[in-house]
């Protein structure tokens, strides 16, 4: 089993208390299934990208405003794209059936942190 959450997951930001808290309870998924079938040929993956940059996502998430949606990636060198996220779940469903990879975090390099990104200008 494979679930995709969001860094916003593992801690907060200001402004993304609904998402946040949405992620947070996410997470608790895998993490009680993990605890549930252990002993059991099932492995419970958990990806938490960070920053991505796809055309739609922010734009929703933001309600439509393109402008804010620009903002969100503005002077980020790189972030991620829908490519890298996907490479991750290959990478870890691909594994040997031993193997379980709890929790996986991506972000781009110029994000340190949900607060903390190398902007450009």
């Amino acid at each position: 089993m494979l679930t995709v959450t969001s860094t916003a997951a593992h801690d907060t930001y200001p402004g993304g208390g609904g998402y946040a808290a949405a992620k947070h309870a996410e997470r608790m998924i895998p993490a009680t299934l993990r605890l549930e079938l252990v002993g059991q040929p099932v492995r419970v993956i958990e990806i938490a990208p960070g920053m991505v940059r796809t055309e739609e996502f922010s734009l929703r998430r933001l309600r439509g405003d393109a402008e804010a949606a620009e903002r969100v990636y503005a002077g980020v060198a790189e972030p991620l794209v829908a490519d890298d996220v996907a490479d991750a779940i290959v990478w870890a469903l691909t594994r040997p059936a031993h193997v379980n990879i709890d929790q996986l975090v991506i972000r781009p390099r110029a994000q340190a942190s949900n607060t903390v990104v190398a902007r450009e200008g």
